[in-house]
């Protein structure tokens, strides 16, 4: 038989708000979010490729090795949207962006002044 106090978790506290799933802690201490925060370890070069794979045959423009943090990849990624006028997301310290972008892509991030490489083909 199981015991029910193993299964529970508490996930809201009325002395501290939401509590972190992860770590237990009130979430505005979360010490597991500062830890996923951290900059990514990056050769310092950016790759941008061109992705069809698990796409349903839809190509994708995908930039990695930005070694940026989560909020500020994400501005990078609004703004490369935006340049190349259409949509995409940012997840897991990937930008990916709609269609085949690439020189667009590639301009943009230099212009950053970051040493950027054509990956694939």
């Amino acid at each position: 038989m199981r015991d029910s106090k193993q299964d529970s978790r508490l996930v809201y506290s009325t002395d501290s708000g939401r509590i972190c799933p992860e770590c237990g802690q009130p979430a505005a201490a979360c010490v597991c979010k500062k830890q996923r925060g951290a900059l990514p370890a990056t050769d310092g070069i950016v790759r941008v490729s061109h992705e069809t794979k698990g796409r349903k045959g839809k190509g994708v423009t995908v930039v990695r090795g930005v070694a940026l943090d989560a909020t500020a990849l994400a501005q990078l990624g609004k703004q490369l949207k935006a340049a190349c006028g259409t949509g995409g997301t940012t997840k897991d310290g990937v930008i990916e962006i709609q269609g085949d972008h690439r020189d667009a892509v590639i301009a943009a991030l230099q212009q950053r002044g970051l040493t950027v490489r054509r990956a694939g083909g």
